[in-house]
C-alpha cells in the first residue's frame, strides 16, 4: 500500500470530523479518546508475527495515551491495509468495560469500513464509545483534556 494511501479514506475533512467528534464527546465523560490510522505494518513487523492487535498496543504506548490521571485512555486504531480496528483502553476503564464490547464496535466499525465508509464509520464508533464512557465516567467538574484530539496518521 502506498505511503499516501491514508489520504484517500482520511482527507483533511474526514480527520476534522472525527478531531470534532473526539472533542465534543470528552465533554460527556472524563475519559480522553485518541484515533490512530497506520497504512500498513511495515514488513519486518508482519515477518516477526506482529499482530495488528500488538501494533496497537504499541502504538497506544507510543501516544501515550495511558498517560491521564484516571487511567482513562482509550485508543481507536485503524490498519487501514486489512481494515482492522482494535480498541485498547487503559486499565481505569479496562476494569469498568469489558473487552467484548470494545470489539463490538470496533466491528462496527470495520463493517462500515469495508463498505469504504470512513466518515460514517469513524463518527458511529465514537458515538458508542462515547456512550460507554459516559455511563462509566461521567463527566465531573474538573474535566480538563489531557489528550491530543487530533487524528494521528502513524508512519512506520
Amino acid at each position: 500500500m502506498p505511503p499516501w494511501r491514508w489520504r484517500v479514506s482520511f482527507p483533511k475533512m474526514v480527520l476534522t470530523e472525527i478531531e470534532n467528534a473526539v472533542q465534543q464527546s470528552e465533554l460527556r465523560h472524563r475519559g480522553e479518546l485518541r484515533f490512530a490510522v497506520e497504512n500498513t505494518l511495515a514488513l519486518a513487523r508482519v515477518w516477526y508475527g506482529i499482530s495488528a492487535r500488538q501494533r496497537a498496543i504499541e502504538v497506544f504506548s507510543n501516544l501515550r495515551v495511558w498517560d491521564t490521571e484516571e487511567n482513562s485512555g482509550v485508543l481507536i486504531y485503524l490498519l487501514l491495509a486489512d481494515r482492522e480496528v482494535h480498541i485498547i483502553a487503559d486499565r481505569g476503564i479496562a476494569k469498568r468495560v469489558a473487552q467484548a464490547e470494545w470489539d463490538a464496535i470496533a466491528e462496527t466499525m470495520q463493517q462500515a469500513f469495508h463498505h469504504g465508509d470512513f466518515l460514517h464509520g469513524s463518527l458511529q464508533g465514537i458515538e458508542r464509545i462515547t456512550l460507554l464512557l459516559a455511563a462509566h465516567f461521567p463527566p465531573g467538574t474538573n474535566n480538563p483534556n489531557e489528550l491530543v484530539n487530533k487524528p494521528v496518521i502513524v508512519k512506520c
